[in-house]
């Protein structure tokens, strides 16, 4: 049998993530910047924020997926659905918000936390889903092993490691440890438009073998569509950590204020009066 042939994605861009201090209890740096709809589809943008008790009351979101993953202390999240519970180091909430939750994120006493959340855009038809929350912790998710690398699958597959998480949109984020010298690939569907962001020491990425370091992101180029295509990485001389996130672009007009992201200003604007007059909830 012949198999098509694997491209080798490049990184187009290198960027720094600096975070800036908003408060003696907040810190926050957009690791994707919100607004560059087509260039980041499916994801809308992420904030890397370092925070404690105080920084975050009580807020709403609709017609998202927020993807939040510990990098270190813990986090007590609360919603309308009268769900809750703790997350720590190494774990991800991923929260479909559909259509409409009201939440909280709120660090343990004396804590500070220090997050990376994701938003991912929701297709048309499910804007208005029913809200869901999967609390992938970190101890509990499918590895791929290989020599001097260790691949965590959150979401999507790793080589023949497959995650249990569902998806409205397809995505694949997986956190990858390399110790020194060692090298991994990471497969994905030509399709998918993604990024990398290093989370501790530094290495070379890609075909294009571009040096990157902690607290930068790399923009991974396109692939090829209905073909397969992969992300190499290697460690330096030092080990490496990074997250990388990938997912078929949802391809739809964008309308964004605020936690409200539909298709159209009348949409957000309907989000805002049912907020403002307690109709806000539907489930």
């Amino acid at each position: 049998m012949n198999h098509p042939a694997v491209i080798q994605r490049n990184i187009t861009e290198v960027r720094d993530v600096v975070l800036r201090r908003h408060s003696s209890i907040h810190a926050s740096g957009p690791v994707i910047e919100f607004g560059n709809w087509s260039k980041a589809d499916p994801f809308l943008g992420m904030m890397e924020d370092k925070f404690q008790a105080g920084s975050f009351d009580d807020h709403p979101h609709r017609g998202i997926e927020t993807v939040t993953f510990v990098i270190d202390g813990t986090v007590e999240h609360y919603d309308s659905l009268s769900k809750g519970g703790v997350l720590g180091p190494g774990d991800v909430q991923w929260m479909t918000a559909g259509s409409g939750v009201i939440h909280n994120e709120v660090p343990s006493e004396g804590v500070t936390a220090h997050v990376l959340q994701l938003w991912i855009n929701l297709p048309r038809e499910q804007k208005m889903t029913t809200p869901r929350y999967q609390n992938l912790k970190g101890a509990d998710m499918p590895i791929r092993q290989e020599d001097g690398a260790v691949v965590r699958v959150f979401s999507g597959s790793s080589g023949d490691v497959v995650s249990a998480t569902k998806n409205h949109v397809p995505v694949t984020m997986v956190e990858v440890l390399l110790e020194p010298g060692a090298s991994i690939a990471q497969d994905l569907p030509g399709s998918y438009n993604g990024f990398i962001y290093i989370l501790e020491g530094s290495g070379t990425f890609g075909g294009n073998s571009v040096n990157a370091a902690k607290s930068q992101v790399l923009w991974l180029g396109a692939g090829i569509d209905g073909e397969p295509s992969e992300i190499r990485a290697a460690a330096a001389a030092e080990p490496l950590r990074f997250v990388l996130y990938a997912g078929e672009p949802v391809r739809e007009p964008v309308a964004a204020r605020g936690p409200f992201v539909m298709n159209t200003e009348e949409e957000v604007n309907e989000a805002f009066r049912e907020y403002r007059t307690g109709t806000f909830l539907k489930s």
